[in-house]
């Protein structure tokens, strides 16, 4: 039967496996696991140094602020993939129909505000990527096409 706000009556047992094949948890896990990738490539390979300068610089056209922007949503990203599913987790335990409303518009607006930003992220990267020079990547060319990629891949998992 129906319930409040896409979930049964509260109090019921928890089912693993009926948990994990809801379309919300694993887009969830999906977008989590994308994010994932964006921020390890950009920590991993992001920055780099010449042989002649010590000093690390980003390998995104040397701005700061492309690494930076993508280190962050992933990050932020990640951290929010686990606090909604933490909520999905516990969502069928919350009796108050309120309290459901509150969680699933936040889930809404967060997903949204989110997708937003991973579109502005692919499209900051892309536009540094394209003014880099091929001589100022040594490695890590690999890790920023994937960061790129997976960026707009978040773009509709989330």
């Amino acid at each position: 039967g129906g319930g409040a706000y896409g979930a049964a009556k509260a109090g019921g047992a928890f089912d693993l496996v009926r948990f994990v094949q809801q379309p919300q948890v694993l887009a969830r896990i999906v977008s989590a696991v994308f994010a994932l990738i964006v921020f390890a490539c950009l920590v991993g390979d992001g920055y780099m140094s010449r042989p002649e300068d010590p000093e690390l610089f980003c390998v995104f056209n040397h701005n700061e602020d492309a690494c930076r922007y993508g280190i962050g949503i992933g990050v932020l990203a990640f951290l929010a993939c686990i606090f909604f599913f933490m909520v999905d987790v516990y969502f069928p335990q919350i009796s108050n129909t309120t309290d459901r409303k509150y969680l699933v518009l936040a889930d809404l607006g967060f997903s949204g505000l989110w997708t937003f930003l991973w579109f502005i992220g692919f499209c900051f990267l892309t536009n540094q990527w394209s003014w880099t020079r091929a001589e100022d990547v040594y490695i890590g060319a690999d890790s920023a096409r994937a960061a790129i990629t997976f960026s707009f891949f978040s773009i509709f998992s989330w």
